[in-house]
């Protein structure tokens, strides 16, 4: 954080919440309230020789640290930016003889940075490591014995040569880890990758409907001057207006669950009861559990019974998509669609659940018409039940306006990438690679559709054309991943 943006933001004690952040001047939709580097971060295990270990991009080729042969970089800049946080990473590697998991590896490189800086209060930070909550005294007993585990772990790897830490400073900063290491995603924002620890962030408070949104930026390195260069970050932006003296809040986990769910989610992963407005009045929760109205109104027997139906299909959904089965898939969906379609309402989260993996998994089969009438019906829900600048319902609309544009359905898709792009230029900013992207969808998809107005037949004609000299653009293979909280919690 540089010193122009601390002075726009104020530490205050929040009622009932401790610490929180208050604006310090206005601030309108799409500002950048702060933007804060990580204080660490690290790769997730699984992903470490698919992405860069400085600016967590995905890339095809990466080079390899030559001593530990563990490091992965796009090029030699991110390798030598990497250099003052890997120095102590790489000789302890090598003389450990394999790399430990990632919360060990996240732990040491904290670790490291406090030996060469202290545990107070560093250059650019609100709130020091040492000052950050760790809520240890809450874990139950399941997360004792794994905290047990990993500092037990972590004493294995770390060099005797370096500066030793106490039991209980260790267990502090595992702590922090758990309840404040903040998910970090690929360039496309398609997936997650890695985790990092971002001090000041954590000084922002939740709320389920927040006046903030967190983006994390991969920062760019292209320019051939490094002067131009941006570094890794995060970016807390306005989501609309925020007066001086108002709280700075984001949401810590997907809205798309009724009060009392998110209630219980924020209790079991950040140990605090949440009492924004929208959980104490259960607003949108009549949206998110409705059921058809009118003579044919089921009785409570078939809604329960429709509702049972679809959790267990969600499970057997899920084992399905991580076996990659995805004709199973599509299966399972639609036999879940046809009991829920006369029972429940369009908004009801578990209808737009399986709406939103049937038009996933249909369009990566590249069965576009009818993953796009799945699609609109998804996006027509959530429209309902999200912030109107939300990210995720951003992601989801460009997602929906991509199939509609390969069903060949050129007017939706059109007016789906503009809503998208809109929504994307105040959460991410008119210069992060998602929105560049979907920028070119747009002006692509105008002129299409302008030329499709002129002469519907030559337009059906060219894009067969062009379609067959060009290799068919595949939608990205579905994840498996539930939309996830705010903050990474060790699986």
């Amino acid at each position: 954080m540089t010193p122009g943006e601390m002075e726009m933001v104020e530490v205050f004690t929040s009622e009932g919440k401790g610490r929180g952040l208050k604006a310090a001047k206005e601030f309108w939709a799409g500002d950048v309230i702060f933007a804060e580097p990580a204080y660490a971060a690290v790769v997730f295990d699984s992903l470490t020789h698919l992405v860069c270990h400085t600016c967590f991009k995905r890339q095809e080729k990466l080079h390899r640290c030559g001593q530990c042969k563990f490091a992965h970089y796009c090029d030699r800049t991110c390798q030598k930016d990497a250099w003052l946080n890997h120095k102590h990473e790489c000789s302890a590697i090598k003389a450990h003889g394999k790399a430990p998991n990632e919360n060990i590896r996240l732990a040491a490189r904290i670790m490291w940075r406090i030996e060469r800086e202290g545990g107070g209060l560093t250059e650019g930070c609100l709130v020091s490591i040492d000052d950050l909550q760790n809520h240890v005294e809450n874990f139950g007993e399941e997360e004792k014995k794994e905290l047990r585990a990993d500092v037990e772990s972590f004493l294995n790897f770390w060099p005797p040569q370096s500066q030793q830490f106490g039991m209980q400073y260790i267990s502090h900063i595992f702590g922090v880890i758990n309840c404040n290491g903040f998910t970090l995603s690929d360039q496309r924002g398609l997936q997650a990758v890695g985790v990092g620890v971002f001090p000041n962030l954590c000084l922002v408070n939740h709320d389920c409907w927040p006046n903030c949104t967190v983006i994390f930026n991969n920062g760019n390195h292209e320019a051939v001057r490094s002067m131009f260069h941006t570094q890794m970050r995060i970016e807390l932006r306005a989501l609309g207006k925020i007066s001086p003296g108002e709280e700075l809040t984001v949401s810590y986990v997907d809205f798309l669950n009724v009060s009392e769910e998110r209630r219980q989610q924020l209790q079991k992963q950040y140990y605090f009861d949440c009492t924004c407005e929208h959980c104490q009045k259960g607003i949108k929760d009549d949206l998110m559990l409705a059921v058809k109205e009118g003579e044919n109104k089921p009785s409570q027997d078939v809604v329960k019974e429709v509702l049972q139906f679809s959790k267990d299909t969600m499970e057997k959904i899920n084992k399905a998509r991580s076996e990659g089965v995805y004709h199973e898939v599509v299966k399972l969906c639609r036999e879940c669609l046809k009991k829920q379609e006369p029972v429940l309402g369009d908004t009801n989260i578990y209808l737009l659940r399986i709406l939103s993996i049937a038009s996933e998994v249909l369009s990566y089969l590249q069965m576009f018409e009818e993953a796009s009438g799945y699609a609109k019906r998804m996006v027509d829900g959530y429209m309902k039940i999200y912030h109107p600048n939300n990210a995720q319902l951003g992601m989801a609309v460009m997602r929906a306006g991509v199939t509609h544009w390969h069903a060949s359905l050129i007017e939706a898709g059109h007016g789906m990438i503009c809503k998208a792009y809109a929504i994307l230029l105040v959460t991410h900013g008119p210069t992060h690679p998602i929105t560049k992207d979907l920028e070119v969808m747009r002006v692509q998809s105008e002129m299409e559709l302008r030329m499709f107005q002129q002469n519907e037949f030559m337009y059906y004609k060219m894009r067969e054309a062009a379609l067959k000299n060009q290799k068919i653009q595949v939608m990205p293979e579905p994840t498996n991943e539930a939309p996830s909280g705010l903050f990474h919690t060790k699986q």
